[in-house]
């Protein structure tokens, strides 16, 4: 039988960290990574207790994404931008085998307990859970949890993929999902990454501007995969108490035109030519 990994040390902010400097550092390291399912991982679950969402920031996102403005509970995948920042610290960390740049998000699944009130205080918790082996090379998996004193009221798990070359055939195989109807066209302008990145704080370059997309591959500037799936959770409503599992495909390119499809609780982004961007669906618990 193998050894129980120990549990993660505990390591207590006293605030949330910056993004920019991280995004740099994590950058600056990503040449010398060399990603393997079986390297070290950092073992440091970071805390933050006492975080209340700011206001401002709040609106804007709820504004960008399509949520109410006004509602009684955070948007659901709010609570994931809010411990992005600790994400981002474990995942620029020295200790962190993958390269940042060019690591692609994968999946978020999310509970949400209870409701989660705006003005409300919370501890938020990020660590990493550990890396796999996938078929297109290795996986890291980040949860995030946010309490409210002792009880666990929101909780998620984001899988990211280093891209090498690999001899493991792990992985899971996409089939093809039966096309759910569609519900609305939208049209998403070109400076949307920029409108969400200053929303979340998450300005990755590949969202930004067509000139920083083309330098790691892309024609023109791609949608944030977290805004494509609160774009089409804001659209269908999700209960107070729910779960929901998102699998991001492809990337959305801006500008461009995307449908949102949707059928009881499944949904899904679509663009030209029937590809599909995103797959997902809420579950009330």
């Amino acid at each position: 039988m193998a050894p129980t990994p120990p549990e993660p040390a505990e390591a207590v902010l006293s605030r949330s960290p910056s993004l920019t400097p991280l995004l740099a550092r994590g950058a600056v390291l990503s040449p010398f990574r060399r990603p393997d399912p079986a390297a070290a991982h950092p073992r440091t679950r970071l805390v933050l207790p006492g975080l209340r969402p700011d206001p401002a920031g709040l609106a804007a996102y709820a504004k960008v994404c399509g949520f109410p403005s006004a509602a009684d509970t955070l948007p659901v995948t709010y609570p994931h931008v809010l411990g992005f920042p600790l994400a981002m610290r474990l995942m620029s960390a020295r200790d962190f085998p993958l390269p940042l740049l060019g690591l692609v998000h994968t999946s978020i699944s999310v509970t949400r307990h209870r409701t989660t009130p705006p003005a409300a205080f919370y501890d938020l918790a990020v660590h990493v859970d550990g890396l796999a082996p996938h078929r297109r090379g290795t996986e890291a998996a980040v949860v995030t949890e946010l309490r409210s004193g002792d009880e666990l009221v929101w909780e998620s798990r984001s899988t990211y993929l280093a891209r090498h070359r690999t001899t493991h055939s792990k992985g899971p195989e996409r089939t093809e999902d039966p096309e759910l109807p569609a519900v609305e066209e939208w049209q998403l302008p070109g400076d949307l990454g920029r409108r969400y990145g200053a929303a979340s704080g998450d300005r990755n370059p590949i969202h930004l501007h067509p000139l920083t997309a083309r330098l790691f591959g892309f024609p023109r500037a791609i949608a944030h995969g977290m805004w494509t799936v609160a774009r089409c959770l804001a659209a269908r409503g999700v209960p107070d108490a729910a779960e929901v599992r998102a699998e991001f495909r492809a990337p959305v390119l801006l500008p461009g035109t995307v449908t949102y499809a949707a059928d009881g609780g499944r949904f899904a982004l679509r663009g030209g030519r029937g590809r599909v961007h995103l797959t997902g669906e809420v579950s009330p618990r």
